[in-house]
């Protein structure tokens, strides 16, 4: 038994396909194939359930799996920690960030970030939030910008910012000639939201129990772009996060962005990783260059 067969094995359970098992690996399907038929001998055990079409893991597969997960991912850690042992700050970071914050946050990020870590290579993925939590577990994420809270003891959640959310009203809405509203207000509108799984939609929710609003249920959104050019045709109204308008977004003619004059609602972003992590001290330095990004960015400017 060796690693890069424990590899092979945390591969397929992945992908549940030995073809796309293999690409992931960079090697051939029969060669993924004999190594995985050599360890399942070696164990005396059969891994995997074979059939044309699709790919399962037996019982006992699943617990060898989760366990190869952890040996390569404690490999990976010892091996960042020599790198970092070397230079700090340099190396790579995979790190995840969830679609309604991502494209956003990224052109206010990045510049700084690189300009303090110019040896830093960001290896930026973009998922949901759960699959993110998942990923951050097993050992494939480095780190992950998510919304809080996040109560998993094993996690370590260093606070960034927090982001208010505002009204997006149609320019042909009877509030659309409002500046503020009270939250209270909402209570007679019906809001478009995101579909199941994204975090922004729970958040969402949050703020329609408060405000005693409802859910335009007919319609689910896969993006906050979709929300955006629905209610633009004056479909109905929603929330977008202060990022979601700001440059380099360019603005939309027929969308009016309303603030709230009482309660805010917002959302708070940590930045997250395992506690056991060996880039402890170089994450809690890339969490303070987020942190400091510009007050301005989090403000909505009134025309």
């Amino acid at each position: 038994m060796n690693l890069r067969d424990l590899r092979y094995l945390v591969a397929l359970a992945d992908e549940r396909h030995f073809g796309r098992a293999a690409a992931a690996c960079f090697v051939s399907q029969p060669t993924l194939s004999t190594q995985i038929r050599k360890l399942e001998e070696e164990l005396g055990v059969a891994l995997v359930e074979r059939a044309p079409r699709k790919v399962m893991l037996t019982p006992i597969g699943v617990q060898v799996a989760d366990r190869a997960r952890r040996i390569v991912g404690d490999v990976e850690q010892m091996k960042a920690l020599a790198r970092r042992s070397m230079d700090p700050e340099a190396g790579s970071i995979r790190l995840g960030l969830f679609p309604t914050l991502g494209p956003y946050l990224l052109p206010h990020a990045v510049p700084p970030l690189r300009a303090r870590f110019p040896q830093l290579e960001l290896l930026l993925v973009e998922e949901k939030s759960d699959v993110l939590l998942t990923r951050l577990r097993d050992g494939r994420l480095d780190a992950a910008i998510l919304a809080l809270p996040v109560d998993e003891d094993a996690l370590h959640a260093e606070f960034l910012f927090e982001e208010p959310f505002l009204l997006a009203v149609s320019d042909q809405h009877p509030l659309a000639a409002r500046e503020r509203l009270s939250l209270q207000e909402l209570s007679s509108q019906k809001l478009l939201l995101l579909e199941d799984g994204h975090c922004m939609r729970e958040q969402a929710l949050d703020v329609c129990r408060l405000s005693g609003a409802g859910e335009h249920a007919e319609f689910r959104a896969t993006s906050l772009e979709t929300l955006r050019q629905m209610v633009a045709a004056n479909v109905g109204v929603t929330l977008l996060p202060v990022l979601a308008t700001k440059p380099p977004v360019a603005p939309s003619p027929h969308l009016r962005l309303l603030d709230f004059s009482d309660t805010r609602p917002t959302r708070r972003i940590a930045l997250v990783w395992r506690r056991s992590s060996a880039m402890h001290a170089f994450l809690l330095e890339l969490a303070g260059v987020l942190r400091d990004l510009p007050p301005a960015l989090f403000e909505h400017a009134t025309v």
